[in-house]
C-alpha cells in the first residue's frame, strides 16, 4: 500500500482517543480513521473498537476483490458492523456508557474512489497543489452554516465547533454518508481528524503534501498540526492508488 499515517496525543490531551487503521484488497486499498468522545476511556474504546471493526470487514467482504458495484454496500455494511459492536460495548458496560466515534473512511480501485463518513472527521482529494473537501461535516456548526445563521469565519471559532450530530455507537443505527470520486496519477486522499483541520489551513496541508508527495507526509502534516498550537488529538493517513 502506498501510505502514510501517523496519529498523536497532541500537546494538550492527557489521552488520543483517535485511531486509524490502513489495509488492502484484491485491486485496492483502504483506509479508515476514527476520533472517539465520551468519558475518560470511552473515546479510545470507541474508535480503536470501531476502526479495527471497519477493517476486518472490509477485509472479509472484500477477501477476493471489490464485488463490481457493491462499494457502497461494503463500506456502509462495515460501518454499520462498528456501530453495532461500539454500541454493544457502550451498553454492557456502565464506564463506556454514551461513548461513540467518527468514521471517515475511503476505498480505492482502479480510477474509483469511495468514501464513507459520519461525524466531523474529513477527507479530502489532493490534486495539482490544491485540496478538495470531499465530505460534509455532520455537526452543529454545519447544521448553522447550511442555514445561512453563520458565515465560514463565525465557524471557525464557533462555540459549538466540536459538538457533532452523527456518530458511530451512540444509537443502534447510525446513517452513514456514502459518495464516489474519481482519482488518477498523482492524486492522493488525505483522510484526518479535526485535531488537524483546526490547526492547519487547507492551504498549509495541500503545499505540504505538494513538497512530499506520500511518504512521511502524515508525519510532518502531524508535526505541523502540534506547531501550530496542538490543542487535541491529530490522526491524518494520506494515501494514494497502488
Amino acid at each position: 500500500m502506498i501510505a502514510s499515517a501517523q496519529t498523536d496525543v497532541g500537546k494538550v490531551r492527557l489521552e488520543n482517543q483517535d485511531s486509524f487503521r490502513t489495509g488492502e484488497f484484491p485491486g485496492g486499498v483502504f483506509a479508515v480513521v476514527c476520533d472517539g468522545m465520551g468519558g475518560a476511556a470511552g473515546g479510545s474504546v470507541a474508535s480503536s473498537v470501531a476502526a479495527a471493526v471497519f477493517a476486518e470487514e472490509v477485509e472479509r467482504l472484500c477477501a477476493d476483490g471489490l464485488p463490481e458495484g457493491e462499494a457502497g454496500d461494503v463500506m456502509i455494511s462495515a460501518a454499520a458492523k462498528a456501530n453495532e459492536v461500539v454500541y454493544a460495548k457502550s451498553q454492557e458496560d456502565p464506564a463506556l456508557s454514551g461513548m461513540g466515534t467518527t468514521i471517515v473512511s475511503a476505498m480505492i480501485t482502479g480510477g474509483h474512489l469511495y468514501i464513507a463518513h459520519a461525524g466531523d472527521s474529513r477527507a479530502y482529494l489532493y490534486s495539482d497543489g490544491a485540496l478538495k473537501l470531499l465530505t460534509k461535516d455532520h455537526s452543529v456548526v454545519q447544521s448553522l452554516l447550511d442555514s445561512g445563521y453563520i458565515t465560514p469565519e463565525q465557524a471557525e471559532h464557533h462555540v459549538y465547533k466540536n459538538l457533532i450530530t452523527r456518530a458511530l455507537g451512540t444509537e443502534p443505527e447510525v446513517p452513514v454518508d456514502f459518495n464516489i470520486y474519481s482519482i488518477g496519477e498523482g492524486e492522493y486522499v488525505l483522510l484526518c481528524t479535526d485535531g488537524l483541520t483546526n490547526y492547519l489551513k487547507n492551504a498549509k496541508i495541500a503545499n505540504i503534501i505538494k513538497n512530499n508527495g506520500i511518504d512521511g507526509t502524515a508525519q510532518i502534516l502531524v508535526r505541523a498540526a502540534n506547531d501550530n498550537g496542538g490543542g487535541d488529538n491529530v490522526t491524518a493517513v494520506v494515501f494514494g492508488k497502488q
